[in-house]
């Protein structure tokens, strides 16, 4: 399974390139953004690195696919438009276990609910049945977004986090 590009009626589902790494370290720059996803901002040449590395693929003996998009809010003037943040997927035979990330600024406008609805979209019609997402228990923004993406929260945790789950 590859990522492809995925539209919504703002944004457009990037997938993931090393030339991104510069503008997604502005975007992921505030230390406030990481309280709940744990880490700290990282470097343009830091997320470059990991960048290389998530698109190069899995390492050999994983069955798994790690399919990432940076979300890019579309302009509808014509102007310019950004990176906001980014979603991803790890796949396997039985799953998919989703996440995303909004930078502070454009936080509270809805975004992440819509890129996290096409995600699930996407995985579903390329035949992902399960979908689970882990989320801090104190991220009520975050519950929200999987509420909308169809997910439930059910009573299992990971490292704290509450697992969350399609239908």
């Amino acid at each position: 399974m590859n990522a492809e590009p995925v539209r919504t009626a703002r944004l457009t589902l990037e997938p993931l390139a090393v030339h991104h790494a510069a503008e997604m370290a502005e975007v992921l720059g505030d230390p406030a953004l990481h309280a709940f996803i744990g880490g700290s901002p990282e470097t343009p040449r830091q997320l470059r690195d990991r960048y290389a590395r998530l698109v190069a693929a899995p390492p050999p003996g994983r069955v798994e696919s790690w399919l990432n998009w940076v979300i890019r809010l579309d302009d509808p003037d014509g102007g310019s438009d950004r990176l906001v943040g980014y979603v991803q997927a790890t796949v396997t035979r039985d799953r998919a276990v989703v996440a995303w990330v909004v930078g502070t600024p454009w936080q509270g406008r809805g975004i992440a609910g819509e890129a996290a609805v096409a995600l699930v979209a996407w995985l579903r019609e390329h035949g992902t049945a399960v979908i689970v997402a882990t989320i801090h228990p104190d991220h009520a923004a975050s519950s929200a977004v999987a509420r909308r993406a169809g997910l439930s929260p059910t009573d299992g945790r990971v490292d704290g986090e509450v697992v969350w789950r399609s239908g």
